[in-house]
């Protein structure tokens, strides 16, 4: 493999034309400014190329870049999803999300959902070590038909739904059962797994404010029209916008409760709790009492 080349431009030129000597002592370069100097070392085993391109990119943030660097670094089907990365890295779910929305923004990774033979949704991710390069195999494209069909009216796009803060797996696993269970409810439900891909988001938002499954189940059946329903999918994507519940009222950790040592009575010596000696509660209500 070609190694890296980490050569940069200075920032500003010194007096000797931008020339740098050799160190007499290291054999480095020396720079004339206190800038960076490096010390480089050729790999033969165990290295990964990847371009300035990424590394000097002028609009990622430097989780971005560094995450990206580490995704290229992976063997093919290593696991890369955000509770992997958040489990392997300090730096927490909420910033290894935005670092990956980052990277699909600028082309470096994408991302897909498909389904699998049993029915369920999964993430397909792809990593793109140059973005935009004019050397990438073209997808397949299918076998063009032998006799011209009909073409299909175009059809019109669902309107946008609510989009979770922590797409989680297993968050987006049980929005999809909501949504395929709506039909056992009213069989006018009945979506296609085009749609339930659209939806999926906007019910795992719902799950998100501490909803359960079967509220969310209720809120998307209650009081549907009489009428036929030529577009449930466009139904269920206006309902989960317009009826988003609000983000539950944040609670503060309850404070655990004291426990108090054993203390013996000084009137009864019965064991009792307290934070000091002194007399338990029975015998201070006799002595009140009888006082």
């Amino acid at each position: 493999m070609d190694t890296q080349h980490t050569n940069v431009r200075p920032s500003a030129q010194s007096r000797n034309g931008g020339k740098n000597h050799p160190s007499r002592r290291t054999g480095t370069t020396a720079t004339p400014c206190g800038g960076v100097t490096h010390d480089n070392a050729r790999h033969t085993t165990r290295f990964t190329v990847v371009g300035n391109h990424l590394t000097q990119h002028a609009e990622l943030s430097l989780t971005a870049i560094g995450l990206s660097a580490h995704i290229q670094s992976l063997p093919s089907g290593a696991p890369v999803d955000i509770k992997s990365l958040a489990e392997r890295f300090p730096e927490g779910r909420t910033r290894i999300a935005a670092a990956l929305r980052e990277l699909e923004t600028h082309g470096y990774l994408r991302r897909t959902r498909e389904r699998t033979e049993d029915g369920r949704m999964v993430t397909r991710t792809v990593s793109c070590n140059q973005p935009g390069r004019t050397g990438a195999t073209p997808e397949p494209k299918p076998p063009r038909p032998a006799r011209r069909e009909a073409k299909p009216p175009p059809r019109r796009a669902l309107p946008a739904v609510p989009q979770p803060a922590y797409p989680a797996p297993d968050l987006l696993q049980t929005a999809l059962g909501v949504l395929s269970g709506l039909r056992r409810t009213d069989p006018r439900l009945l979506i296609s797994a085009t749609d339930a891909e659209h939806l999926v988001p906007g019910v795992a938002a719902w799950l998100e404010r501490d909803l359960t499954p079967e509220a969310v189940h209720d809120a998307l059946t209650a009081d549907l029209p009489p009428e036929p329903l030529h577009r449930p999918a466009a139904l269920l994507a206006h309902r989960l916008a317009a009826k988003l519940p609000p983000l539950p009222p944040f609670r503060p950790p309850e404070a655990p409760a004291t426990r108090h040592p054993l203390q013996n009575c000084d009137t009864c010596d019965r064991a009792y709790r307290a934070p000091e000696p002194g007399t338990c509660g029975a015998c201070r209500s006799d002595h009140a009492g009888s006082a």
